[in-house]
């Protein structure tokens, strides 16, 4: 069996491709399209291997049983897991069709060429395609992992400009979303929520509901999750506003309006010494913080902070069932459609044969947000009104109070250098919620549901266990690529939060980033050190300092540049094994303590590039949200509820302080794929704290940076 996940799970060639359609090849992957490309790299890379025209290529949008389980698409592993299983499959199979197109044209495997999906005798006019050699071929074979992939040299596909899969539809409107779903018999649904967390129905008027039953409108009530259907929308959204008012609710308990910062400090925790590779230990003691002689070090501590985020979908979330008292179909935007499915037979008491999950593209997902709840809602309703199509679609209320929040942090590092200017010791204890409590196969998945908790036959809160993989949840990339002795790295999974949290894009490592990186640039002032200069000092990793070298030559060069402006720099190798990035900010900061964000300047080692577009795209993009946390966004509330729920009240970045961007991407042909996805973040996070420092003298470490974190800081200085 294959060492490789996706490999170990499907490691025939025909899990994978499919050419049962005349003039066209159907790739198969458990990888979601939320707007990376992966479906557009992925056509890319098979057209490559098997010299099929891009155009001839369809992947599939996932569907359980149908397609290879890859669990979620997540972590920037899209690449390095269904892209290279699609390189070995397509490979597989061209070595494959090569001997078969021999045979066929009675010629040496040598003397084959193949273009456009035909394979042709060299020096002859005779040619056969992958089509009409299929009946002689058996794809139902092992994927060989030692296959001879295609030269680099050889390109002539891949990483040229494309047209990506699905645009032309999205640019003239007909692309379907899942929103957009129409079936026969369907009805629409909306959800009616308690005011908070901690409360359950305590009645509810009747009047109100056989009057809305009378005017056609269903009513669910399972414990206390309520919710209306009716056949046209608009009357769905002024029935739930009716029930609304006619529910009433108890409140057990209210929600801690204790500073954040101070239960992540002071609450009940599990502690963890992280060691080598960024991995927890259970058993190894943590050291005590090392205190170093003063006349020969000079010690730096700080505490960085940030608060709860959203995943701020512009597009609140959505979920469609339909239920025929035996089996049930879910469609979903989610990201795991089988982690899906397994929390719904779980929690229906149903068969895996009987359930199917189809992913449909909808608002972007980020992580854990609404969309797995919103799919898991209306499989609770459509199975209340059984042989009805249900499409519920979450409020923008919904989506901004009941989604899973990524975890406030707190981050605390005490760091030496010597005499020289190296870092002579490190400790950075990081205190989080956890960042995993999405549906998992096997650990009672149904109790990472939200409505779960509500239903009569009500769950009780799931207590995610601390992630011990390496660089997983709140440590990861607490450990650095930077040279230095044996660092003091501390996870603390702290519990007894107050809100509700789960995967949010990068999970901890955008606040360890951002804390490590705001120190380095601390120590470097410290030592009398231009920040590139020492970051280079302390690295051998050779991918990591050309990054850092292309970044300095590019900021260093740019012709815009401004001597009034703040400037500051960033870099990480996301959980040290996917993308180096190193990111570049100048920015200012108006009389009313504003920061205008001028130039973003990116540069990225992704390993191998096949859709240079797309990397450039999730490159840009992620710097665009790594901004908006920073500058812009958190979490409110109080004990009665969530206070965020608009934008006002959750203030995004907005296109008038979009930097100019300057990206370059450092292509590796051959190199393995690194996923690019989330390696901005971090980064971006230190390098707007350090440009914020230049330009103002102010050492900003409690997100978000907004005109009253400025003054406060300026008051304080």
């Amino acid at each position: 069996m294959s060492a490789h996940a996706s490999l170990a799970n499907s490691p025939k060639v025909s899990d994978w491709l499919d050419f049962s359609q005349e003039g066209e090849l159907i790739l198969h992957t458990g990888k979601v399209d939320i707007g990376q490309r992966i479906t557009t790299a992925l056509a890319l890379i098979a057209a490559e291997e098997l010299s099929i025209p891009f155009d001839s290529i369809i992947v599939r949008k996932t569907r359980t049983d149908l397609d290879p389980n890859e669990g979620y698409t997540a972590g920037s592993f899209s690449m390095q897991h269904s892209g290279y299983a699609i390189k070995k499959a397509t490979a597989t199979a061209r070595h494959i069709f090569i001997k078969k197109a021999s045979e066929k044209l009675n010629c040496s495997e040598e003397q084959i060429e193949i273009s456009d999906g035909q394979f042709r005798a060299a020096g002859t006019n005779f040619s056969v395609t992958f089509w009409e050699l299929l009946s002689g071929v058996s794809l139902d074979v092992d994927i060989d992992e030692d296959v001879e992939t295609k030269s680099p040299s050889d390109y002539v596909i891949q990483n040229k400009s494309h047209v990506a899969k699905g645009m032309v539809e999205i640019m003239t409107g007909k692309y379907q979303y899942l929103h957009d779903l129409k079936f026969d018999n369907m009805l629409h649904a909306r959800i009616i929520r308690p005011p908070h967390y901690h409360c359950e129905l305590e009645s509810l008027n009747s009047e109100v509901v056989n009057r809305l039953k009378q005017d056609k409108v269903f009513v669910v009530k399972d414990g206390s999750f309520l919710a209306v259907a009716a056949e046209q929308e608009y009357h769905a959204v002024k029935a739930a506003r009716r029930l609304s008012q006619a529910a009433k609710w108890k409140t057990q308990k209210q929600i801690s309006e204790e500073n954040i910062y101070s239960q992540l400090a002071t609450n009940k925790k599990a502690s963890f010494f992280v060691e080598k590779g960024c991995i927890p230990s259970a058993t190894r003691k943590i050291p005590q913080l090392e205190k170093l002689d003063e006349s020969q070090h000079v010690t730096v501590s700080a505490v960085y902070q940030k608060p709860y985020h959203m995943h701020a979908s512009i597009g609140p979330s959505a979920g469609c069932a339909y239920y025929d008292d035996k089996s049930l179909k879910v469609w979903t935007h989610n990201q795991g459609v089988y982690p899906l499915r397994a929390a719904i037979t779980e929690a229906f008491n149903l068969k895996t044969e009987n359930v199917t999950v189809q992913f449909v593209p909808g608002a972007g997902v980020y992580g854990h947000n609404g969309a797995d709840d919103a799919a898991f809602d209306a499989a609770i309703i459509a199975r209340h009104i059984p042989k009805h199509s249900i499409l519920l679609k979450w409020t923008r209320d919904d989506e901004h109070s009941w989604e899973p929040y990524g975890s406030a942090m707190r981050c605390e590092i005490q760091a030496s250098i010597d005499s020289k200017g190296k870092i002579s010791s490190w400790s950075h204890e990081t205190y989080a919620d956890t960042f995993l409590t999405r549906p998992i196969t096997g650990k009672e998945p149904a109790s990472r549901m939200v409505s779960s908790h509500y239903l009569e036959d009500a769950l009780p809160w799931p207590i995610a266990e601390p992630m011990m993989v390496p660089h997983g949840g709140i440590h990861r990339n607490m450990e650095m690529l930077y040279e230095m002795p044996q660092p003091r790295l501390v996870k603390n999974r702290v519990y007894d939060l107050p809100l509700r949290t789960s995967a949010l894009r990068t999970l901890g490592a955008y606040g360890n980033v951002f804390a490590n990186e705001a120190m380095i640039n601390e120590l470097a002032e410290r030592a009398n050190i231009d920040p590139f200069t020492f970051r280079l000092n302390h690295l051998k990793d050779e991918r990591a300092i050309t990054v850092i070298d292309k970044l300095r030559y590019v900021m260093e060069n740019d012709s815009a540049e401004d001597e009034q402006l703040g400037r500051g720099i960033g870099f990480a190798r996301y959980k040290n094994s996917a993308a180096y990035c190193a990111i570049g900010v100048s920015l200012s900061v108006n009389d009313a303590a504003e920061v205008i964000l001028h130039d973003a300047y990116i540069v990225c080692d992704a390993g191998e590039i096949v859709d240079v577009e797309g990397v450039r795209a999730q490159l840009e993009g992620g710097f665009i949200q790594a901004a908006s946390w920073t500058l812009y966004e958190q979490v409110l509330y109080e004990r009665d509820g969530i206070v965020s729920r608009d934008w006002d009240s959750y203030p995004i970045i907005t296109f008038n302080n979009i930097p100019k961007m300057h990206t370059h991407i450092i292509e590796q042909p051959g190199m393995p794929y690194l996923g690019a996805g989330e390696g901005a973040a971090g980064p971006t996070a230190a390098a707007i704290a350090n440009a914020l420092k230049d330009a103002t003298g102010l050492s900003l470490r409690k997100m978000p940076f907004n005109p009253d974190a400025i003054m406060a800081a300026a008051l304080e200085e």
